[in-house]
């Protein structure tokens, strides 16, 4: 019967490497439990709340890009010509809640919008579009 090598056997006299079998110790059962502190989710609850607000407000924006070529032609031209409180002022037009933070470059642009919760930044959404 031939013998596998141990790990833990010292062959080498100045190193000596330790042996875990790491997926045998997690899937026993057997991997210590961090402390973590009471589940309370309120905050994650509140979160997801905020969240489908963004998606409010993005989902309102989109609508108006695809349903105007007329606004979508404002928006692009008023990037083009770098003119950005003008492309966020047409962005809120369209009824959003959140501010919405705006990149733009000759490919496309990208529109980033965060929520609070409880004073704490929670929540991004970013939207990145070609033109």
């Amino acid at each position: 019967m031939k013998h596998r090598n141990n790990p833990n056997q010292h062959n080498h006299p100045y190193y000596y490497y330790p042996w875990y079998d790491v997926y045998q110790t997690y899937h026993s059962g057997q991997m210590p439990r961090q402390n973590y502190p009471e589940v309370d989710p309120t905050v994650f609850k509140e979160s997801a709340e905020a969240f489908r607000d963004l998606l409010n407000d993005a989902s309102g924006i989109l609508q108006r890009l695809s349903e105007s070529e007329d606004f979508a032609f404002e928006v692009m031209d008023a990037a083009q010509q770098n003119d950005i409180e003008r492309v966020q002022a047409l962005l809120e037009s369209t009824g959003i809640h959140n501010e919405v933070e705006v990149d733009y470059n000759p490919d496309g642009i990208t529109m980033t919008m965060q929520a609070n919760v409880e004073g704490a930044d929670c929540c991004h959404l970013t939207m990145d579009l070609r033109w």
